[in-house]
């Protein structure tokens, strides 16, 4: 079974940084696209940005420039650091993946989450 286990939030302040790392495990034979997404209470959950296998990467518009999407393909690890964070990047952390299964089915896999607070 396939799990993405988030780690690296946490209470910042404005202004701070923080890195947050998201590692599949288990069984399966390829992850194509990687992302991260975030849900802050009461809105729904938004993109912030998606990196391929090769390195492209996708950003939305409002992190541009402070967040940075990188992975590392041999620990199926990717990475999110966030630099320059804003009160209003207050949310739940998600990241996601689209991994081949064994029986060659692309299913998206979500992490459980992880909390990101920045003080004002």
């Amino acid at each position: 079974q396939v799990q993405l286990v988030e780690s690296g939030g946490g209470l910042v302040q404005a202004g701070g940084s923080l890195r947050l790392s998201c590692a599949a495990s288990g069984s399966f034979l390829s992850i194509n696209l990687m992302g991260w997404y975030r849900q802050a209470p009461g809105k729904q959950r938004e993109l912030v940005a998606t990196i391929a296998p090769g390195g492209y990467s996708n950003y939305a518009d409002s992190m541009k420039g402070r967040f940075t999407i990188s992975r590392d393909n041999a620990k199926n690890t990717v990475y999110l650091q966030m630099d320059s964070l804003l009160p209003e990047d207050t949310a739940v952390y998600y990241c996601n993946a689209d991994i081949l299964s064994g029986r060659l089915q692309w299913n998206t896999h979500w992490g459980q989450g992880t909390q990101v607070t920045v003080s004002s």
